[in-house]
């Protein structure tokens, strides 16, 4: 028994460090500490808030998984350009864009705001800035459903 509750222990530290370093990059880019709140998406939807949670958790794995997928589409992007290629954005312009359409039905702004960037900018080192900072507010929502997902990514990634 003093063992699970030790690892749990353990693993909310662990939480707390993720969601902290999460506020910290967040902040810098928001500079008017955007906090999301459920009720615009409640409301608007009207859908209850139960539902509303379990979207924004599935959101969150949604834009975690999504954060590999852009990594791969920027390493191409990165290969095309040094070797003289036309870099092709558009699969990373498609991503970003299905990832908005999910973000902006929940009402979540901070993503609106990075996904819109994502679809525009042609700049890598901003785009690579862009997915630290949307890694990071997708932590910020549901940190333990974000740390949960990021562990079994790594799984995932070791095999």
């Amino acid at each position: 028994m003093n063992k699970e509750i030790e690892k749990r222990k353990a693993k909310n530290v662990e939480i707390r460090k993720l969601y902290d370093k999460a506020t910290e990059v967040c902040s810098e880019f928001f500079s008017n500490e955007y906090r999301y709140s459920d009720e615009e998406a409640i409301e608007e939807l009207g859908l209850d808030k139960e539902l509303i949670h379990q979207l924004v958790e599935d959101y969150v794995v949604q834009i975690l998984t999504s954060i590999t997928q852009f990594e791969d589409f920027i390493e191409q992007l990165n290969s095309e350009t040094t070797s003289n290629e036309s870099p092709n954005y558009t699969p990373l312009q498609e991503l970003a864009h299905k990832n908005l359409g999910v973000a902006r039905n929940l009402r979540i702004k901070d993503a609106e705001q990075l996904l819109s960037t994502m679809m525009k900018k042609e700049d890598l080192k901003y785009l690579n800035l862009c997915l630290k900072i949307l890694k990071s507010c997708a932590i910020k929502l549901n940190p333990e459903r974000a740390y949960n997902t990021l562990k079994l990514i790594e799984v995932k990634s070791g095999f």
